[in-house]
């Protein structure tokens, strides 16, 4: 039993083929994949996320062979799709980083083709259909329950990525802001200090041009504010 389990799950794994990268693509920059599908109406499984950069967003498309479109989007955060092959030959899958002047993006995709055709399991000698029917359909379950927690994981790295990048970006701004912050209060000191300074110097100027006039006018009790210049003068 345990043999037939192994060996299924061997073969399932050996009828897909499958490509995992990560990414950086620069501002206004488009990068392509290629895949190559050797059976008609098999299924491709395509997946990405932006993990970081900008507003996590980017265009994407996946071409044919022959060139006809068979996805595309524009400023998508992520993606997951599943498509049949309706012909056999190269598979084009494009990230389109134009928009951005400045902002690189880190993209994290998987490309994965899988035939249709189910795999056939060993039985056991003396097994009934019935007991090798339900071997297969556990391993099934098995399978799907296994790409759902796979799809689980990606999601939530792509998430933890998204608010690492959000808690970077964040502690840079109030870096910036606090240098701004402190530059401003020494500017605002030193210009305090400077106009302080000013009206000193004018108040210690006014006093050294009156200090004769009051000196004669003490002399003079009956002068005007004119007479005490012009004796100055």
């Amino acid at each position: 039993m345990r043999f037939a389990l192994f060996a299924g799950l061997a073969s399932l794994v050996s009828s897909v083929t499958a490509t995992a990268l990560t990414y950086r693509i620069q501002a206004n920059e488009k990068a392509c994949f290629f895949t190559n599908v050797d059976q008609s109406n098999a299924k491709v499984a395509f997946y990405f996320a932006v993990q970081s950069g900008g507003s996590f967003d980017v265009d994407y498309s996946v071409t044919a062979p022959g060139g006809k479109i068979v996805l595309d989007g524009t400023k998508e955060r992520q993606g997951d799709f599943v498509f049949t092959a309706q012909s056999v030959g190269e598979y084009t899958f494009c990230f389109n980083n134009e928009m951005s002047t400045f902002a690189e993006k880190m993209v994290d995709f998987e490309i994965a083709v899988e035939n249709e055709q189910r795999a056939q399991l060993p039985s056991r000698q003396g097994a009934t259909p019935e007991q090798t029917s339900s071997l297969e359909e556990s391993i099934y379950k098995l399978s799907a329950q296994l790409s759902t927690v796979s799809r689980n994981q990606k999601y939530f790295r792509t998430r933890e990525n998204r608010n690492f990048s959000t808690v970077r970006s964040t502690e840079r701004r109030i870096f910036n802001f606090s240098v701004i912050e402190s530059l401003m209060m020494v500017s605002m000191a030193a210009l305090q200090v400077f106009v302080v300074r000013f009206f000193f110097q004018g108040a210690r100027k006014g006093m050294f041009i009156f200090s004769p006039c009051l000196r004669a006018g003490y002399r003079h009790k009956t002068w005007s504010c004119l007479d005490c210049l012009a004796a100055v003068v």
